[in-house]
């Protein structure tokens, strides 16, 4: 759906604060908002001011003020209305994510898909863009001493991260993954909010210059070093007691697929401190209740800097709960994620050298 497509949101309250709480979190998630007004305001508003409003959320402090306000609007539109929704908390609050998502559920069942997201024609311009490509980090020696005395050939992954994107984050885990070298002992789960119908377009972008296999996740599949599994939008993913995927028949929860909150849960309750993710650019919020959850197992938690998204709502929520401990471009990150293994690899003696005190 286009943007000029989209259902512009009418906005009625008797708090200017509540007013601009609903705007910030309406317009994070790529809706236009026709009118935001007061109930004194709305009664003299044209008709042609209200004529593009899909759906109305009106928020009242004191209803008894105004009796007849939800009869009035009811009568005067044939667009949605939405209320009862509660009084949004402080943005700072652990309250807020779970306000903004009821919200957002309920925009969903209204008017649909809520967020403006990566259509196929910038898939097809990413996946046009074949100069300034800057090829892979080197491989240090350390690492490549240890795959080379694995002789298991199991496979098995040795690091897990969580790519979480959502609006613009194609173009950033493009550029992470492409600066990634082969033979880099971890294995990625990408979850992406996308319409379904893109899904292989977008792994066949990403697969394009990368050294990792990037790959829809199936049933019965397991975490491989050397792989990017992608999520799947339509139905809840888990990790069964011997790290299998498996699929419910039920959507994910939420009003976004995939539901990246859920996504961190369920693979932090099969692999715990072994979990970790990165949050790429992003609309919304989606991340920032799992994340402490996630921080209280041990996992790394790594965001994108504001700087280099397409919009940084999402990492910058994530940030804000206080559980990143690192902050880069996609580039960086990448450094840092290789700088990380490999310290880590020389830490379990995997490199032939332990430190001091381990």
């Amino acid at each position: 759906m286009s943007v000029n497509e989209r259902p512009k949101i009418g906005i009625l309250s008797d708090s200017p604060l509540q007013r601009h709480m609903l705007q910030h979190a309406i317009s994070s998630c790529g809706l236009e908002i026709a009118i935001s007004c007061d109930p004194v305001r709305f009664e003299s508003a044209q008709e042609s001011e209200l004529e593009s409003i899909g759906c109305w959320i009106l928020e009242l402090e004191n209803e008894e003020e105004f009796p007849d306000l939800i009869d009035s609007l009811l009568d005067s539109t044939e667009a949605g209305v939405l209320f009862g929704l509660g009084k949004a908390p402080e943005r700072q609050s652990d309250e807020y994510p779970r306000w903004e998502r009821r919200l957002f559920s309920k925009l969903r069942d209204e008017i649909g898909t809520l967020e403006l997201l990566d259509s196929e024609a910038s898939l097809d311009q990413l996946d046009s863009e074949t100069d300034q490509q800057k090829g892979p980090l080197p491989l240090p020696s350390i690492l490549s001493n240890a795959i080379q005395s694995n002789t298991s050939g199991n496979g098995v992954a040795d690091h897990i991260w969580i790519l979480a994107a959502s609006l613009g984050g194609p173009a950033a885990v493009k550029e992470f993954l492409d600066q990634l070298p082969a033979g880099l002992p971890v294995s990625f789960i990408y979850a992406q909010h996308i319409d379904a119908n893109f899904s292989s377009v977008l792994s066949k972008v990403l697969a394009r210059h990368s050294s990792f296999e990037l790959k829809q996740a199936q049933e019965g599949d397991t975490l491989a070093n050397g792989q990017v599994l992608m999520v799947p939008v339509e139905r809840e993913m888990v990790l069964d007691e011997q790290g299998k995927i498996q699929f419910k028949d039920t959507a994910w929860p939420g009003p976004y697929g995939p539901s990246i909150d859920q996504v961190m849960l369920n693979v932090a309750n099969h692999y715990g401190a072994k979990c970790n993710v990165m949050v790429f650019s992003g609309m919304g919020n989606d991340g920032a209740i799992a994340a402490p959850l996630l921080k209280a197992y041990g996992c790394k938690i790594w965001v994108q800097s504001a700087d280099s998204c397409a919009n940084s709502s999402m990492p910058d929520s994530v940030e804000a709960t206080g559980c990143s401990s690192f902050i880069g471009s996609p580039t960086q990150l990448a450094a840092n994620l290789i700088r990380t293994i490999e310290q880590e690899t020389i830490l379990s003696g995997s490199g032939k050298r332990s430190a001091p005190g381990h």
